[in-house]
């Protein structure tokens, strides 16, 4: 079945930072919407509807915060709808509001949201409770311990190191001294990470993202809406979503459903994206993978499930300098990534907000060049709900 094409007309992003003690919530929620509407050329009376994504209300301090963003952003009297997926919400919200646009039934729809973790006092407090009260949250798994299992059963299983952690960090953090919107802009070094505070071995300080307080929006739209006023969208060519089991239990040991240190579920949410895409060879035909990994030993599976490189093998690519800004074949995060930004509702906004201006040669001091076609993904829950698309500059074939 043929889908419509939708496009990405605007994109916009606040500098993320520790606190933002100069706006309200509402009005950070604007902020981004504005930003992405003007990068649109557009105003808000153009959008036909609104998609909210807004990741535990308690990260932002608040009880069903949409409620009170509808009017910030002048949305009163039009659709709206909530998406909450975890650390995929921006994605999931993306995939919501391209599932309108599709469908025929709007031509315009902006999606704009804001996070504020600081107000939770210790997002951790917040993010400990997905866990089943039972059985698993008394072991104790958090985002962090939970990441660190998969991090022992990743080196377990290919023979890597906490130096080949610590290379992931020092390459994003690299590229996000380029980037003026990133919440981490230092340089660091192997040693700097390895000397850093453990969290829960092997994960250390320097391998951990930030907590970010910002703000980002993006503006869909229909082909016949770019057409009829002759606009030049980038273009999503494909989406995928996948999810797997709750439980921490059935992802180790030996009846386990998946092996915990590959991420298999969020492969097959690769795979549907680059089918939809008519994208056959991922090492050779994406320019820019813009990927969500909150730890730097998560951006060795991710790099493997979106086909980059084969299982086990990124951490010596990585040791290569493949990967990086300046070398050949794709480029993973280009942006710093989440590693240096993670306002956690609008993370999936911000990973396709930096692929469209990559794809659009918009990007700035982090462009890589000639880029053309990218790759995007968010994972949220206890690495449970996975979101994913590709994007070009046209609608000409990928292969």
């Amino acid at each position: 079945m043929s889908v419509p094409n939708v496009g990405v007309l605007g994109v916009g992003q606040t500098p993320y930072v520790n606190r933002r003690t100069d706006v309200t919530f509402p009005e950070l929620v604007r902020e981004g919407a504005q930003l992405a509407l003007a990068d649109a050329g557009v105003t808000i009376d153009d959008v036909d509807a609104v998609v909210f994504p807004l990741a535990p209300d308690a990260l932002t301090g608040t009880g069903n915060g949409e409620r009170w963003c509808i009017e910030a952003l002048g949305a009163a009297g039009k659709p709206f709808m909530r998406v909450n997926n975890g650390g995929a919400t921006g994605m999931s919200a993306i995939i919501a509001a391209w599932t309108h646009v599709a469908s025929g039934e709007f031509d315009v729809v902006l999606v704009a949201g804001a996070e504020r973790v600081s107000e939770s006092g210790s997002a951790q407090s917040v993010l400990n409770k997905m866990w089943d009260v039972g059985y698993e949250r008394p072991i104790p798994l958090n985002t962090i311990t939970m990441l660190a299992l998969s991090a022992v059963r990743y080196m377990h299983l290919y023979g890597c190191d906490e130096t080949d952690f610590a290379r992931v960090t020092v390459k994003n953090r690299r590229h996000a001294a380029l980037n003026p919107v990133a919440h981490l802009r230092e340089e660091v070094t192997v040693d700097d990470v390895l000397a850093s505070r453990t969290l829960a071995w092997p994960i250390k300080l320097g391998d951990a993202c930030p907590s970010s307080t910002g703000a980002a929006g993006a503006v869909l739209v229909s082909e016949r809406y770019a057409r009829a006023h002759g606009l030049d969208p980038a273009w999503i060519r494909g989406v995928g979503q996948n999810t797997e089991t709750f439980w921490m239990n059935d992802r180790v040991g030996p009846k386990a459903l998946q092996d915990h240190g590959d991420a298999d579920a969020l492969a097959t949410a690769f795979q549907r994206a680059y089918a939809q895409a008519g994208l056959t060879d991922p090492t050779t035909q994406i320019d820019v993978a813009e990927i969500y990994a909150p730890f730097s030993s998560v951006e060795l599976h991710v790099i493997e499930a979106a086909g980059l490189c084969g299982l086990g093998e990124s951490p010596k690519r990585l040791a290569q300098g493949d990967f990086a800004l300046g070398s050949a074949g794709t480029v993973v995060n280009p942006s710093g990534g989440v590693l240096c930004s993670n306002p956690i509702a609008v993370t999936g906004v911000a990973r396709l907000a930096e692929s469209v201006l990559q794809v659009k040669g918009r990007a700035g001091a982090h462009q890589v060049p000639d880029a053309r076609v990218a790759v995007a993904s968010a994972i949220g829950g206890d690495h449970q709900f996975y979101s994913t698309l590709v994007l070009s500059s046209d609608l000409e074939d990928i292969a």
